[in-house]
C-alpha cells in the first residue's frame, strides 16, 4: 500500500487539551477553528472554562470567552454563514442541587463582531408553572446551526421529569428522555418571569421537534430517545414528487425490535418554512405541564427512514457520530455494521428508499465524519489515518500516515473547511511533561497526495 505525502500540519502547540465538535469546528471564511479546552481527551468532563479560537495560516490562538463565576462552557459550533458562534455554558454559580449535568446547561450565542463580545443566552429556561411557550424546561447541548443560519437545533433533556424520575412516590409522569429541539429568532425574545433562581429568559423561540414514549411498542416506528442529529441540506431536500422541503432534520432513534432489543434507527423530521407554525400548539400544550413534556408543534411531521431489524447486525453502530447529510440534500449518511460486522459508512435518501452501503474497507471507520462542500468526499479517521471516501463510489483513500492507537487521530472530529481545501482533527501528542493532550492539526485534501486503502 502506497503512504500518502501530505504533510499534516499541527497547528496547537501548547500542553493544554483541546476538544473540536464533530462539524462547525471551522468559521465559515475557512481561516479560523473553534474550540473548547476540557481536560479529558475524549471530552467526556465537561470542565473549559474558555472558548478559544486558532488562525489557521499562522497558529495565533485567541479567547473568544472567559467563563465566568464558575461556570463551564464548550462543544462550540459555528454559523456557516457570519461570525456568530453558539455553545453550552454550564450553570453560573453552581451548587449542590444546581450543578452541571444534561438537565442544566443552556445554549449561548457569541457574534464575534460585537464589540465588546457579550454572550446571550439561546433557549429561555422556566422551571415554575404556568410555563411559558418557547421556553424549556432543562438543558440543551450540541446546538448546530441550519445552512442559512438562521435556526439552530438541539438535543435537549427536561429537568422537572428528571426530578420525578429520581423521587419515589411521584406523580405519573414522562419520563426525562433524550429530545431534539429547534430554536428560531422569530418570534422574538422569549421573557420569563424570576419565579426561579434558575430561570433565564432567551433571544431565541425554542421548541421540541420530536416525540419519544416511555415503552415503545416492539416492532413499532415509537422511539425512548431522539439524538445525534443533523439538519438535511444547506438548503433542504426534494421529494420524490419534487416538491422541495426547506428545513428538515435527521436524527437517530432509539426503537424496540419485535423480539425486545433496543436498536438505533435513522428518522427524520420535516419543519415548517413559516416560523410561525413552530409556534401553534395543538391539544397538547407547546411549554408541557409539571408532569408532561412541551409538546411537539402539530405542523412538525416525522418519518422513519431505515428498518434493519432483521439484519444480521441490526441498527446503527460504531464509534459515536451524527447523521450528515449531502449539502445537496440527497443523501444522510451513518456508520452501520456489515455482514462481517464491520463498521461502514451507509448512505440512505431523506425522500425515501433502501439504505445502501458505501464501503467495503477490511477495517470500521473510527471516528464521527463530515461531507465535504461539493458533497464529492466524506472524512474520516481509519486505521490510524485520516481518510476521505469518494461518496460515489465508496472507494477510501488515505490522507496521513498511520498511527499507532495511542497516537492516531481521535475519533471525535474530522471536519472538512468550508472551501474543502482542508481537514482539521485532533492528534494526541505526548508533551514535556509526560502527559498526553489533544492537539489540532489539518491537512490538506489535495487529490495529488493520497493514497487508496
Amino acid at each position: 500500500m502506497a503512504i500518502p505525502h501530505n504533510h499534516e500540519r499541527q497547528l496547537s502547540r501548547v500542553p493544554t487539551n483541546h476538544i473540536l465538535t464533530n462539524s462547525g469546528c471551522w468559521l465559515h471564511d475557512s481561516q479560523w477553528i473553534v474550540y473548547d479546552v476540557r481536560s479529558d481527551p475524549a471530552g467526556t468532563v465537561f470542565d473549559s472554562p474558555r472558548i478559544e479560537r486558532i488562525h489557521v495560516p499562522t497558529g495565533r490562538v485567541e479567547i473568544l470567552h472567559q467563563a465566568q463565576r464558575d461556570a463551564q462552557v464548550g462543544v462550540v459550533t459555528a454559523s456557516p454563514v457570519d461570525n456568530r458562534v453558539v455553545f453550552i455554558q454550564g450553570p453560573e454559580q453552581p451548587t449542590r442541587d444546581w450543578s452541571y449535568s444534561a438537565t442544566h446547561r443552556r445554549g449561548v450565542v457569541l457574534d464575534l463582531h460585537q464589540k465588546p463580545l457579550r454572550c446571550k443566552p439561546l433557549d429561555a429556561r422556566q422551571l415554575v408553572a404556568p410555563f411559558t411557550p418557547g421556553a424549556l424546561r432543562g438543558g440543551t447541548h450540541l446546538h448546530t446551526f441550519s445552512g442559512d443560519g438562521q435556526w439552530i437545533s438541539c438535543t435537549y433533556h427536561d429537568a422537572l421529569l428528571a426530578q420525578f424520575d429520581a423521587a419515589p412516590g411521584s406523580p405519573p409522569h414522562d419520563p426525562d428522555q433524550r429530545n431534539i429541539a429547534v430554536s428560531l429568532p422569530e418570534p422574538g425574545p422569549v421573557l420569563v418571569p424570576r419565579t426561579h433562581p434558575r430561570n433565564h429568559s432567551g433571544t431565541h423561540w425554542s421548541v421540541l421537534v420530536t416525540r419519544t414514549v416511555a415503552d415503545p411498542t416492539p416492532g413499532s416506528d415509537e422511539i425512548s430517545r431522539a439524538y445525534s442529529d443533523a439538519w438535511i441540506g444547506i438548503d433542504g431536500y426534494h421529494r420524490q414528487d419534487g416538491t422541495h422541503q426547506r428545513r428538515a432534520i435527521a436524527y437517530q432513534g432509539d426503537v424496540r425490535t419485535a423480539d425486545g432489543q433496543t436498536i438505533a434507527e435513522a428518522f427524520m423530521v420535516d419543519l415548517p418554512s413559516d416560523p410561525r407554525a413552530m409556534t401553534r400548539g395543538g391539544i397538547e400544550l407547546l411549554a408541557g405541564t409539571l408532569t408532561t413534556r412541551p409538546a411537539v408543534p402539530p405542523a412538525i411531521t416525522s418519518r422513519r427512514l431505515t428498518f434493519t431489524s432483521q439484519h444480521r447486525y441490526p441498527g446503527i453502530a460504531g464509534p459515536r457520530h451524527w447523521l450528515r447529510s449531502s449539502p445537496d440534500g440527497r443523501l444522510i449518511a451513518l456508520l452501520k455494521r456489515d455482514l462481517q460486522g464491520v463498521v461502514q459508512l451507509w448512505t440512505v435518501s431523506p425522500a425515501g428508499g433502501e439504505l445502501r452501503q458505501l464501503t467495503c474497507n477490511p477495517t470500521p471507520i473510527a471516528s464521527a465524519f463530515s461531507w465535504s462542500p461539493d458533497g464529492r468526499w466524506l472524512a474520516h479517521v481509519m486505521d490510524g489515518s485520516v481518510c476521505i471516501t469518494d461518496a460515489a463510489t465508496g472507494q477510501t483513500h488515505r490522507l496521513t500516515t498511520p498511527q499507532p492507537a495511542c497516537f492516531a487521530p481521535s475519533p471525535l472530529a474530522c471536519v472538512f473547511a468550508p472551501n474543502g481545501q482542508q481537514i482539521a482533527y485532533l492528534r494526541p501528542q505526548q508533551q514535556a511533561n509526560g502527559r498526553v493532550s489533544n492537539q489540532i492539526f489539518v491537512i490538506s485534501t489535495s487529490r495529488k497526495a493520497v493514497a487508496r486503502v
